[in-house]
């Protein structure tokens, strides 16, 4: 009858990767039944189980005929009989040794024996010391899926536990790892990204060298959340790039996914030579677009600027950390660095007649950068609409009182037209910033109806910078301007969205940006990709588009400590699913990462962190690290990582492939 269940079974499973599981089985029997140790997988049997720990019970040779049995290494516990069950093995990871009953007693014996200098063993001793237990992990089990018997499944948990002589545990062959590492990894758009690596030492006492590919879904990375953990330079990067090489390359026939690098280092946009450095665009030059500040040798790029016009709100922090990095210390030019700028927005957003104060700060603003050699668009400035529907006429509304005041203090018997140009208006703002520098008390700057001065501590910082009694003032803008920016900027943020709808990858290269700058540009695209994609989702219009983003440094971006949960970065990772948006984001210490977006991300890469806090805190935030953390603290070699993603129940330690271009 059990032959007959035998005979069902192995019917019924055919075409299941859990089939690899009986041929395995049955070549362990007949090497057992041939007495040769030397090609058997066996390695021991079970001393303790729980439903969560095991403790097996091994010998030296069979630890030695299967190349070694390191810490994180995978090994299967079968029933001695199955009986009628349906093939299924129980997944355990080797977390440490073990003392075993008789550990007191085998110290005893070495103690005895090196104190008495034996140099060879009797076969009985021998015999007795080489055993030795191993703890493990209980990560879960795979089976033949009840519903349908050609799919493989797997579980967290066991069905069932018996008394422990019920079970052999092995060592996995090659094809039953494969059927451990990939078996449950969705089978639409795979991409290998590296090798099997459950350790870091190379050298296998059998020799043998682990070459199990390791596979991923794309699928499983569109539209979530992904982390890269990791000291510097050891391998962050090229995982990401291998990600996003693994979307150009499953997305080849559709087209529908657009992916967003904001590359703060230069090194996907740009070759380097000196470490054998390829970079995704050089690789992909038919599907990558390249924005860049600076133009560099040897890349096509386009222009990425800024209108630092149009945005004064987020600017003038620009033009103050520029200004702060240069070692610019003056006081006047402090004063200007900490003024803070209202929006455009929210200028217009009030009435008409509320306005003035608002609008005056953004004319000095747009002074200094006229003076400051920033050139600017009238035409879109008028179109603004500051003061209304009529076109705007770059007149600041200062009183008569004022005017004929600081006009005459210039030795000017009476005032001008008001100012019809950018260039009127910076000679204007010079008459007003001396008068007001050398008359702060007069009655014509303090005389409103509110009874507040005219200007306030910001408007006077700015005039300060426009007009310094001392110093070069607004001419020391003049590198900026021509660096980051363009009087027609905003245009390139509708060229990126268009290149994002046709599955195009678009590299912002930010190599030579401040932290001011590169943030700007993160939460300017952010915004936009994210209203974007929420009118596509409003109108029905997603369809199986996507939109991938990739960020680097991303404490800056997602602050540990941050309680906005409505800015764009909150918003990414609690809707981004929702409308079809992903993204890849890379930092060394998974503790400066807000919390809120740990909680939601799906799939990890993780590599080399130097810190007890650091693997405990990737622990509480994913259970499935909990057991491998001095592996992450211990090994140190690029490229090696510890996975997790949607498609894997557990860890997958994995030596991740040298970024290459695909032969086509």
């Amino acid at each position: 009858m059990t032959d007959l269940f035998q005979m069902v079974n192995a019917t019924a499973i055919q075409n299941n990767p859990i089939e690899a599981l009986r041929t395995f089985l049955d070549r362990e029997a007949g090497v057992e039944a041939a007495r040769q140790v030397d090609k058997m997988r066996f390695v021991g049997y079970v001393l303790e189980l729980g439903y969560d720990t095991a403790k097996i019970i091994t010998s030296d040779p069979y630890k030695l005929a299967v190349g070694g049995i390191p810490r994180g290494s995978f090994l299967i516990m079968t029933p001695v009989s199955a009986g009628s069950a349906p093939p299924h093995f129980t997944l355990l990871r080797v977390t440490g040794v073990s003392p075993t009953p008789l550990s007191n007693q085998v110290q005893q014996t070495y103690f005895e024996l090196h104190k008495k200098s034996m140099p060879e063993l009797d076969r009985w001793t021998q015999s007795e010391l080489q055993w030795g237990a191993l703890d493990c992990d209980v990560l879960g089990m795979f089976y033949a899926d009840p519903t349908n018997m050609q799919r493989l499944a797997f579980s967290g948990d066991v069905n069932n536990v018996v008394s422990a002589h019920r079970y052999k545990v092995f060592a996995p062959d090659e094809a039953l790892l494969k059927v451990i590492v990939n078996g449950t990894v969705k089978p639409e758009q795979q991409f290998e990204i590296g090798r099997l690596r459950t350790m870091e030492c190379g050298l296998s006492s059998n020799g043998g060298v682990s070459n199990i590919p390791v596979s991923i879904s794309i699928r499983d990375f569109r539209g979530c959340r992904t982390a890269m953990f990791g000291k510097t330079r050891l391998g962050k990067s090229n995982v990401v790039k291998l990600i996003a090489q693994g979307f150009l390359e499953a997305t080849k026939p559709e087209r529908n996914v657009g992916q967003l690098i904001f590359d703060i280092n230069g090194e996907y946009a740009n070759d380097n030579p000196q470490d054998g450095n390829k970079s995704i665009r050089s690789a992909y030059k038919d599907s990558c677009h390249v924005y860049a500040l600076t133009k560099r040798e040897g890349t096509d790029s386009k222009p990425l600027r800024l209108n630092f016009y149009e945005q004064p709100d987020s600017c003038i922090s620009v033009i103050a950390s520029l200004l702060l990095q240069d070692s610019r210390t003056s006081i006047y030019i402090k004063g200007f660095s900490s003024v803070e700028l209202p929006s455009i927005a929210s200028i217009l957003a009030k009435p008409i007649e509320a306005r003035d104060r608002d609008v005056r700060k953004i004319q000095i603003y747009w002074a200094i950068l006229k003076k400051g050699g920033f050139v600017e668009n009238a035409t879109r400035l008028k179109q603004l609409g500051l003061r209304g529907a009529n076109a705007y006429n770059f007149t600041p509304s200062f009183s008569k009182a004022l005017r004929e005041a600081a006009y005459k203090f210039a030795d000017i018997d009476s005032p001008p037209e008001h100012p019809q140009s950018l260039a009127e208006l910076v000679a204007e703002l010079e008459v007003i910033a001396a008068f007001a520098a050398e008359k702060p008390k007069d009655k014509a700057l303090n005389s409103t109806g509110s009874g507040e001065p005219i200007l306030d501590a910001h408007d006077m910082a700015m005039l300060r910078f426009l007009a310094p009694s001392s110093g070069a003032g607004p001419s020391m803008l003049l590198p900026y301007a021509r660096l980051y920016h363009a009087p027609d900027a905003s245009n390139f943020v509708d060229e990126i969205l268009d290149l994002l709808d046709a599955g195009q990858t678009v590299i912002l290269d930010l190599g030579s940006a401040t932290d001011e700058i590169r943030r700007y540009f993160a939460d300017m695209l952010s915004k936009s990709i994210f209203s974007h994609q929420e009118a596509k989702f409003v109108s029905n219009a997603l369809g199986i588009h996507f939109v991938q983003l990739y960020f680097e440094e991303a404490h800056n971006l997602f602050p540990p400590d941050s309680r906005d949960l409505t800015g764009v970065y909150a918003r990414f990772a609690k809707e981004g699913a929702k409308f079809h948006i992903g993204m890849v984001y890379s930092t060394q210490s998974p503790s400066t990462i807000n919390k809120e977006l740990l909680a939601q991300t799906e799939n990890f890469f993780v590599g080399h962190l130097s810190s007890q806090d650091e693997t405990k805190s990737l622990s509480r935030v994913q259970v499935a690290f909990d057991g491998i953390e001095e592996d992450i603290l211990r090994a140190k070699t690029p490229g090696y990582m510890r996975m997790l993603t949607m498609s894997h129940r557990f860890v997958i330690p994995v030596q991740a492939h040298r970024f290459e271009a695909v032969a086509s």
